[in-house]
């Protein structure tokens, strides 16, 4: 059995899951704040000290017709990080229309409300829906 973290990268939140490799079961965890896509680094080696996990996730955002952006960049920036720092493989994984999911997961919840109230929560619902994609290819 194996943690996995994965990472819906932002320039402002960073969304957070975690998932078993055994169960292929994923919770959303508290986000971490950013500043322009560098994360707070006291929140994410706490969250690597308790989770100890063996892959980083990191979602690759792609515009539709699967061209690379400037966002695309940032995100590969920071997974390649992950790397270097904790000397673990990082999985980047297409995470087009995450966002659309979770947005509509947690409309379905609590309506509009809910939506603005925590940006977070919806980085971390797309944290999920990355995570799933990685166990549907390659676990």
């Amino acid at each position: 059995m194996s943690t996995i973290l994965a990472f819906d990268f932002g320039l402002h939140h960073i969304g957070v899951a975690t998932g078993n490799t055994t169960t292929k079961t994923c919770s959303p965890q508290k986000s971490i704040q950013a500043r322009d896509g560098i994360p707070n680094a006291d929140a994410l080696d706490k969250l690597v000290r308790d989770w100890l996990p063996a892959v980083f996730v990191v979602g690759l955002p792609l515009n539709m017709d699967g061209t690379e952006q400037e966002m695309t960049f940032k995100a590969r920036k920071f997974g390649n990080r992950l790397k270097e720092k904790y000397k673990k493989e990082v999985v980047f994984i297409d995470e087009r229309l995450t966002s659309a999911s979770a947005k509509e997961e947690i409309f379905e919840r609590g309506g509009f409300r809910a939506l603005a109230k925590d940006k977070g929560a919806i980085d971390s619902l797309s944290a999920v829906t990355i995570l799933e994609q990685y166990f549907s290819e390659h676990v």
